[in-house]
């Protein structure tokens, strides 16, 4: 029994120091070497040695997480290298990078466009391009990022519509869109997903269309928690659809052109806790069912045609 445990161990101690010594897969250290060459000191000084993963001298690079895999290399899993003021088009090479998890680059200075290669990251479950100076369409290959959950793509530069691809991403539960130049909306026909939207930012973009648009399919968005539509260009009235919503906590309106009344419907979502309807032309009166709301804590009006006895919930005032 000693004989076999002692064994059992000895297997184990070279398990561990084969993985530490791991070596990294040639196609990784190529690809990240090439994005060495682009994205400047910064990331010079603190990607160090000729093995992304650590030869047990060096330790891995900074912002580079690896994974052992068959054999013994190991392969880049996350590529995280944010707020370095990397500058230049997106490089390329990252899309070499086939066993990415997790990419984030956020808060940098690239430029360009993402190119169609993203959609070679079959295994990508988290994208943060967000606070960048990225331009043009978004690249209907994202949808074939089938096991992709958080996509970040705000305060960047895009432009055009968002690719319907996207209905294909099933596992995807966080969208931030805002602050781009957007110009048309995903519509529920061909996003229906009941796993979708947990929190989808849409602000901030030149969105057309109306409400009732977002609400096609019948059941859509169960989980969605927070709905950011401000400063677009929605028109119409509110439909009661919008009750169907029933874990919603935030819906921002803010500055768009739409009108009418407000249903009375919108207050039976109990866990509503912020409403904001300021600067559109909406009418009419506020139902007393929005003022007896146990978590209600803001609803602005301001800049709307409401009667003179709406009244705003919190510190915003009637203006």
């Amino acid at each position: 029994m000693e004989h076999l445990r002692l064994i059992f161990w000895v297997f184990a101690i070279s398990l561990m120091i084969n993985v530490s010594f791991a070596k990294t897969l040639k196609r990784d250290v190529k690809a990240l070497n090439e994005i060495k060459g682009l994205v400047g000191w910064r990331v010079v000084y603190t990607w160090v040695g000729d093995d992304p993963c650590g030869n047990g001298d060096l330790p891995r690079w900074s912002g580079v997480t690896c994974s052992r895999t068959v054999g013994n290399y190991s392969v880049v899993t996350k590529l995280e290298v944010f707020s370095m003021s990397i500058a230049g088009n997106f490089p390329m090479a990252v899309t070499n990078l086939l066993d990415l998890i997790v990419l984030d680059l956020h808060n940098n200075k690239l430029t360009g466009p993402i190119p169609p290669q993203i959609g070679k990251l079959k295994r990508l479950k988290s994208l943060n391009l967000r606070w960048n100076k990225l331009q043009h369409a978004l690249p209907p290959e994202i949808g074939g990022l089938k096991s992709l959950t958080f996509l970040y793509l705000s305060f960047n530069n895009f432009k055009g519509k968002i690719p319907k691809e996207l209905a294909n991403l099933h596992e995807l539960q966080y969208i931030h869109f805002q602050q781009n130049n957007l110009t048309d909306f995903i519509y529920t026909s061909y996003l229906g997903n009941d796993d979708l939207h947990v929190y989808r930012d849409a602000g901030n973009n030149h969105l057309v269309g109306s409400i009732i648009d977002l609400l096609r399919t019948e059941g859509c968005f169960p989980a969605l928690r927070n709905l950011f539509l401000n400063n677009n260009y929605f028109t119409g009235g509110l439909p009661n659809k919008l009750a169907n919503l029933t874990n919603l906590e935030i819906l921002s309106l803010s500055y768009n052109n739409m009108t009418g009344a407000i249903p009375s419907a919108l207050a039976n979502i109990s866990s509503l806790t912020y409403l904001h309807l300021d600067h559109n032309q909406f009418d009419g009166r506020i139902p007393d069912a929005f003022y007896k709301h146990p978590n209600l804590k803001d609803m602005y009006i301001e800049g709307n045609a409401f009667k003179t006895d709406a009244k705003a919930i919190g510190a915003h005032k009637v203006l």
